[in-house]
């Protein structure tokens, strides 16, 4: 297992080289750039790399759709060519809401154009001349790429059975984020693994994303007739949970008795198990 670690894109340039080092300097292993709305993270990682030798960089991720893939194959070898080969390619299909309004692209049918995608990406990353027409991509090269590069390692954003599966079949791995352990272990880990055997790839790379910076969680009550469970889940699992002995007949008594102190009017049991529900519910 290796460690790595997000930083902050939206600081000034400097900066982000500032945070690298002290990566670097820590013994942290990799240092990884999102895609968003602020600096290219391929564009910012070469020049990173430049300046800070010995730690490995990533994406994580690379939006595939306002990039061809050849156009993506291009700067991902400029990258490793770059940095001596210390690029890890994180790609992904980002949001419908971002691509459809933010690019005013297609969002139609992801898993196939992530298919068609590294149909065309993955080949010229091994230096191999490409000649694919898909029903949404198509390229058509007049060889390799005139890069002198080692290919990255690829991962592919995905959670669900279907991309998972595209993931283990023709990249390098999958990378997720803020997705639990308990899911990583039942659902990522063997999905992508019979994926990548059943196609006769290596056993596939998997990076897990997880804000550990940021201690968060959901707390949950569930009020029953004689007692109250109060549990705090995060990354997908229980934290923390005590059963107390207070129920909801303890408070619908209580509602009966104000309605009458206050408002000299009896409710029924059925009237103040309504009231409960109607203002006791609370939502962050």
């Amino acid at each position: 297992m290796r460690i790595g670690v997000m930083f902050d894109t939206e600081k000034p340039f400097e900066e982000m080289v500032g945070q690298v080092v002290g990566l670097r300097d820590a013994g942290i292993e990799m240092a990884w750039s999102s895609q968003i709305f602020g600096y290219d993270a391929l564009t910012a990682l070469a020049a990173i790399g430049r300046e800070v030798p010995d730690i490995d960089l990533g994406t994580a991720v690379v939006p595939t759709y306002p990039r061809h893939p050849v156009m993506l194959a291009g700067q991902a070898l400029t990258v490793q060519a770059a940095t001596g080969g210390r690029l890890t390619l994180g790609i992904g299909l980002s949001h419908q809401l971002v691509i459809e309004n933010v690019f005013g692209l297609s969002f139609e049918k992801p898993a196939r154009h992530m298919r068609e995608y590294l149909s065309i990406l993955m080949p010229l990353l091994e230096g191999e001349q490409v000649s694919f027409v898909g029903e949404t991509l198509s390229a058509s090269t007049f060889g390799p790429l005139q890069i002198d590069a080692p290919p990255p390692i690829v991962l592919v954003a995905a959670l669900g059975t279907t991309m998972l599966g595209i993931a283990g079949r023709m990249a390098t791995g999958t990378v997720t984020w803020m997705t639990g352990p308990a899911t990583v272990e039942s659902h990522i880990v063997p999905t992508i693994r019979a994926a990548a055997a059943g196609a006769g790839r290596p056993e596939p790379r998997i990076g897990v994303g997880l804000p550990v910076h940021e201690p968060a969680g959901n707390m949950i009550v569930d009020i029953g007739g004689g007692t109250c469970e109060i549990a705090i889940i995060s990354l997908a699992g229980i934290v923390f949970s005590r059963s107390l002995r207070v129920g909801g007949d303890e408070f619908d008594e209580t509602i009966v008795a104000h309605m009458k102190r206050a408002y000299n009017l009896m409710i029924g049991e059925r009237t103040a198990e309504e009231i409960k529900i109607r203002i006791g519910s609370a939502f962050p």
